[in-house]
């Protein structure tokens, strides 16, 4: 059965996929993981970030298997679209995790300087976090708190509080647009 498996197309996969057959899907998996791997890290930068990709991209097409139309473009076009998408979202959230963590390492810099206004500024600039990080639900605020301040990915999140990972990255969303609203509104200082 396995030495038939790998010459049928990509659209009889899909077929198979669409009437819920794990192993058609394994298939394609195993056909197309190590290039999107490859497309996901030059968009990713980074091997557990591709890693993520990759197995998001590989979720989504298995959760909206029934919308695949194939008068759209093939299988492997629908593939390459969804690992290319995942990756530029991965990619957008960690710049800016990474932009919030290198103004931490900064403000931990100035820290160390010992000059009194930086100090001053700092503690204002901390407080003032805190206090939007409290006015936040739990569970956006444990969500929040875990990517920026434990570096976990949504992943790992996910597992660690046994949450689907659409959920952790929906607080997420929210937990920052509420955020960026305190942080904007001229009466949150």
């Amino acid at each position: 059965m396995s030495s038939a498996a790998p010459s049928l197309s990509d659209e009889t996969l899909m077929q198979r996929v669409q009437a819920d057959d794990v192993n058609a899907f394994e298939e394609l998996y195993d056909r197309y993981s190590s290039r999107a791997f490859g497309l996901a890290i030059a968009s990713c930068s980074s091997s557990e970030r591709a890693e993520e990709a990759v197995q998001d991209a590989f979720l989504s097409m298995w959760r909206s298997r029934a919308r695949y139309d194939e008068t759209h473009g093939s299988v492997q076009t629908w593939i390459f679209a969804l690992i290319r998408n995942r990756s530029i979202d991965i990619y957008r959230r960690n710049r800016r995790g990474d932009g919030l963590r290198a103004a931490e390492e900064h403000l931990d810099r100035i820290a160390t300087l010992g000059c009194v206004e930086d100090d001053a500024i700092r503690r204002d600039d901390g407080d003032r976090l805190h206090s939007l990080l409290r006015e936040l639900p739990d569970t956006q605020r444990e969500v929040i708190t875990l990517a920026y301040f434990g570096g976990l990915t949504h992943t790992e999140i996910a597992d660690r509080l046994d949450i689907p990972l659409g959920t952790v990255k929906g607080r997420m969303r929210l937990g920052l647009e509420r955020a960026r609203m305190g942080i904007a509104s001229p009466s949150a200082g």
